[in-house]
């Protein structure tokens, strides 16, 4: 480590202004100085890294720092990317989620399969972010199979305990319609699938007929599975949940009416001032809203990123189905596939009305059963 990299480090907690460090770290690698600037990320990260509430400088000069080799295009960064990453992630499965999304979100998967080269940890990634990187990929349309050092990985049976490997190596039909965050060096951006109930029309009957007589079987379980993909903005934000399941004695009719019978929390005062909106939708778009939710997270936080995301959003639409935690995927992939999917919105007072607004049901393909998560967040 050189004496400058020494010297910035220290001075580092007395900075008003951070800039100059990291017009430095960029200037250097924009010259081909790939080396020094991973020498920068290890000894910040070394410095202040281990602290559980590090200084706000070092959050700032870090977070560029890794941007920088993280999204920076072709396989001369790689080597000195790897270094820093082999520092950073140790041990770190939620910091391996984020690296990966960088990754994946700047390089093909050619590039990216030194990450998987050889079987030591020294000669690539970490396993937990050759697992996040492989869903990373599939999500951006790569074909691993196409690429042998991450297709050997991904169908050896070594992590076939790891949660991620329930996933397919493919994307599925379900999966359509996501947008997935776009990095740069100075920040990120991604669009979000849901937001506040527009102004709905008031419920109304479909001919006049009453929602049938309907019994609550929601458990514990079961809630916890439906409620998978916003669990995070209730953790580490300001979220509320409510998730339901509930079995039919007849015909659903209209689900506006249905709904609006049910006695919902995120319901409570329907009336001629707070309206309810329905709409039917594919799987896709319920997969994609759940999708959302738990990959970029809600108002205060960063979510899962998009491997874990990926899992959650389909352990929200197995429960939302009553797909049990054991079937294969195939299973839950049919049976999401062959119900019937509403999104609905509601101008009440639980709902925050701010951007993160979310409600899913799903009819069962027998009609029997209804299934329910509303979700709110706000700054």
């Amino acid at each position: 480590m050189s004496d400058s990299i020494k010297q910035t480090v220290e001075a580092l907690s007395g900075m008003d202004d951070v800039n100059s460090v990291r017009d430095l770290a960029e200037r250097r690698l924009t010259q081909g100085d790939a080396m020094f600037v991973a020498d920068l990320g290890i000894a910040l990260f070394k410095r202040f890294g281990a602290s559980s509430n590090p200084i706000w400088q070092y959050r700032s000069v870090f977070d560029s720092v890794l941007r920088l080799l993280t999204v920076a295009a072709g396989r001369e960064h790689m080597e000195q990317t790897l270094r820093l990453l082999a520092v950073v992630e140790e041990g770190d499965r939620k910091k391996a989620r984020y690296l990966a999304s960088l990754l994946a979100s700047n390089h093909s998967a050619e590039d990216l399969a030194q990450v998987f080269a050889g079987g030591l940890r020294s000669e690539g990634g970490s396993e937990e972010l050759r697992a996040c990187l492989v869903h990373e990929l599939i999500l951006r349309d790569s074909v691993i199979e196409n690429v042998p050092a991450i297709a050997k990985w991904a169908t050896s049976p070594h992590w076939s305990h790891h949660p991620l490997r329930w996933l397919p190596l493919r994307r599925s039909p379900v999966e359509e319609g996501h947008e997935l965050p776009g990095y740069s060096v100075r920040g990120s951006s991604h669009s979000l699938p849901f937001g506040p109930s527009d102004e709905g029309s008031a419920v109304t009957s479909e001919k006049g007929a009453a929602p049938p007589p309907v019994r609550e079987i929601s458990t514990p379980e079961t809630s916890e599975a439906i409620e998978s993909a916003v669990t995070n903005w209730a953790e580490e934000s300001n979220g509320r949940i409510e998730s339901r399941s509930f079995e039919l004695d007849g015909p659903a009719g209209s689900i506006a009416d249905l709904l609006a019978a049910l006695n919902l929390e995120c319901l409570s005062g329907l009336g001629r001032k707070m309206t309810l909106s329905t709409s039917s939708c594919p799987p896709s778009r319920a997969w994609q809203v759940l999708f959302a939710a738990a990959s970029t997270g809600g108002a205060y936080n960063q979510g899962l990123y998009g491997a874990y995301g990926r899992l959650a959003a389909w352990q929200s639409l197995r429960g939302l189905t009553g797909t049990s935690g054991g079937e294969a995927f195939a299973d839950a992939e049919q049976r999401v596939q062959t119900s019937r999917w509403y999104t609905f919105g509601a101008t009440t007072k639980w709902f925050e009305q701010v951007a993160w607004d979310i409600g899913i049901t799903a009819l069962s393909p027998d009609n029997q059963r209804l299934r329910l998560l509303a979700a709110t967040d706000t700054d």
